[in-house]
């Protein structure tokens, strides 16, 4: 069985020392074999123009990897967060660390709203990772609105999605309920809470962080202004398992010449 986190926080924006804090706070009060945290965790999300973007980002090994490479030590597990990246050009990606540091890292592929204009798309992929509990793959909040996300991860046999998010539309709780239907996995989709007004737009984040089954069963579901960690036990190998009757097989029953695309 394997213990997953979902970290539900309330970042203040720009304030990377605090947000970076309360995560680590979080996670070292439960025990977990794999913490996910939100999208862009340590500075907030709502950014008014690319100079925010640039002063913000941070290699993959800068202050937040460390903080949060210190916490997997800590205890013992891995680590999945959101946060500015910038390399080549910005990203919004996500590291998955553990206590020897980086693991492995996802640059988000489908933009949302103001984040066309700031981050460059993700050229990544979707990887998936041999973690000593089982295969976990990432992606990124809107990735969700594009089936083919969770798809290539399951393809590639994930048994988990780790899903750091900062979603302001109401559907995607929901819609992961049909993502891991149809791909027989589970999903652990992180958000925040709090409302962040900045630059003429002001965004509401719905919380309601959550862990699904492959069955399509939620296992746990945070509220909508919680603020806090939550853990459940699951069996990963049930993720392997795709046949939902005698005859039907998800992943060998597909006819991908048909498609057309």
């Amino acid at each position: 069985m394997t213990r997953i986190a979902i970290v539900q926080t309330n970042p203040e924006f720009g304030n990377v020392a605090f947000n970076v804090d309360q995560a680590v706070g979080l996670i070292s009060s439960v025990e977990a074999d794999l913490y996910v945290l939100p999208e862009l965790f340590n500075t907030g999300y709502n950014f008014t123009d690319r100079k925010e973007v640039e002063k913000l980002s941070e290699p993959p090994d800068g202050y937040t990897f460390r903080a949060m490479t210190g916490a997997a030590a800590q205890m013992n597990a891995r680590i999945v967060y959101g946060f500015a990246e910038r390399s080549d050009a910005i990203y919004n990606s996500a590291a998955l660390v553990g206590p020897g540091g980086i693991v492995g890292l996802y640059r988000k592929v489908h933009l949302y709203y103001r984040e066309t204009l700031y981050f460059a798309p993700g050229n990544l992929g979707f990887p998936v990772y041999d973690l000593p509990f089982g295969r976990v793959g990432i992606m990124i909040c809107f990735d969700w609105y594009y089936p083919e996300s969770a798809r290539s991860l399951a393809l590639k046999n994930a048994q988990l999605i780790a899903h750091p998010s900062n979603l302001v539309l109401p559907h995607c709780p929901d819609a992961m309920i049909t993502r891991c239907l149809e791909n027989r996995v589970f999903a652990a989709t992180v958000n925040r809470v709090g409302t962040e007004k900045r630059g003429g737009s002001d965004l509401t984040y719905i919380g309601t962080s959550e862990i699904v089954a492959p069955t399509g069963e939620i296992l746990i579901r945070m509220g909508q202004a919680e603020l806090g960690i939550r853990v459940v036990e699951v069996d990963l190998k049930t993720a392997l398992k795709k046949k939902i009757n005698r005859y039907n097989d998800l992943m060998a029953g597909r006819r991908p010449g048909e498609y057309g695309w």
